[in-house]
């Protein structure tokens, strides 16, 4: 009697552990045009799959709605404005409008979405690298006269024009931001609270990973492989900018998809900006503009941007950071590189 209790015990405390769910479930799928790892705790894999379904639908959603060059709601928008017309915006777009009208303004406008036409003059308007001469400085002269900026977008409740007819919308810089926001907020409609969304190496991770952290790599701009890393807290979002994402090479020179609004240029002097901050929308935006910013001017964008935990790489290797940044990063090199304490201003 007692060895068939013992069995029928042993039994049930099998069943327990197999109707568990896996500790760590993690899945890499194609969206926004880049692949995308989701790594989730503590669900079981059909409540994980069901909602790494709808975040692959609601990034393919984003991707489509805000793509800068294949015909979109948005090139439909920018055809609009660029005729002077007034533009009737669903929710979602005005959303997305406004909080980039925001965050250009506090980043003095080097965090640039209305500069289509630039990076479309540059060849980055095309899903492959651009191949061939930069553009022509008479080009590049006009574009600066005519100097659009969000500032030049009036949005009206859902009703958005253009005193410049050369504003040409070009989210990608913070679209992938907003995009993870989006997919996390599914995630959490789906009763996830532990998990992260990896875009290509911009993410957001919430929760932890069983008690533990996650621990998150910063790549090196120059050498393959990771530079730092740092543990995330609860709820945080780690951006980079680097100028090793999209480029090409003329008569031996190097150009970046970085550019730098008021020159017309790539941006110059760094060669990667991190920040950390609860809003991927934010953290990608503020990761461009300190970028632009350049080495000695970041430190005063990220005070206005609100932005307190950023690691900027220059072009030498130098390392500057905050010190709210410098408490939580872990170089991965030996030696560890020459590194600055920035104090914001």
């Amino acid at each position: 009697m007692k060895a068939l209790l013992l069995m029928l015990a042993l039994v049930a405390s099998l069943s327990a552990c197999e109707r568990q769910p896996p500790q760590l479930y993690q899945q890499q799928v194609l969206a926004l045009g880049t692949l995308v790892d989701i790594s989730i705790y503590g669900a079981d894999e059909e409540t994980a799959q069901k909602a790494i379904r709808r975040v692959v639908n609601r990034m393919e959603q984003i991707h489509h709605q805000w793509h800068a060059w294949q015909p979109s709601p948005l090139t439909r928008i920018n055809e609009q404005l660029a005729a002077g017309n007034t533009v009737q915006l669903d929710e979602e777009s005005r959303a997305l409008i406004a909080k980039g009208i925001t965050l250009a303004e506090q980043s003095g406008q080097l965090f640039n979405p209305a500069a289509g036409r630039l990076f479309a003059l540059w060849g980055f308007h095309n899903d492959e690298r651009p191949d061939g001469a930069p553009p022509a400085q008479d080009k590049i002269n006009a574009f600066k006269q005519q100097a659009p900026n969000m500032g030049d977008l009036v949005l009206e409740g859902d009703q958005l024009r253009s005193t410049n007819p050369a504003v040409q919308l070009d989210v990608g810089g913070f679209a992938k931001g907003y995009a993870v926001d989006v997919a996390i907020a599914e995630l959490r409609k789906q009763g996830i609270d532990k998990a992260i969304i990896n875009a290509g190496g911009d993410l957001r991770a919430i929760g932890d990973k069983g008690k533990r952290p996650w621990r998150i790599g910063i790549r090196d701009p120059r050498t393959p492989g990771v530079i730092a890393s740092l543990t995330t807290q609860d709820d945080e979002s780690v951006f980079t900018s680097g100028d090793y994402e999209r480029y090409f090479y003329y008569q031996g020179k190097r150009y970046h998809h970085i550019l730098d609004p008021r020159s017309g240029y790539p941006a110059s002097g760094v060669s990667s900006v991190t920040v950390v901050h609860r809003d991927a929308t934010t953290a990608d935006a503020a990761a461009t503009a300190l970028f632009i910013a350049g080495v000695d001017g970041w430190p005063t964008v990220a005070k206005a941007m609100g932005v307190k935990e950023v690691m900027v790489i220059g072009e030498t290797g130098k390392v500057y950071m905050t010190d709210a940044m410098a408490q939580r990063i872990r170089f991965e090199l030996e030696p560890a590189p020459d590194t600055v304490i920035v104090a914001l201003p």
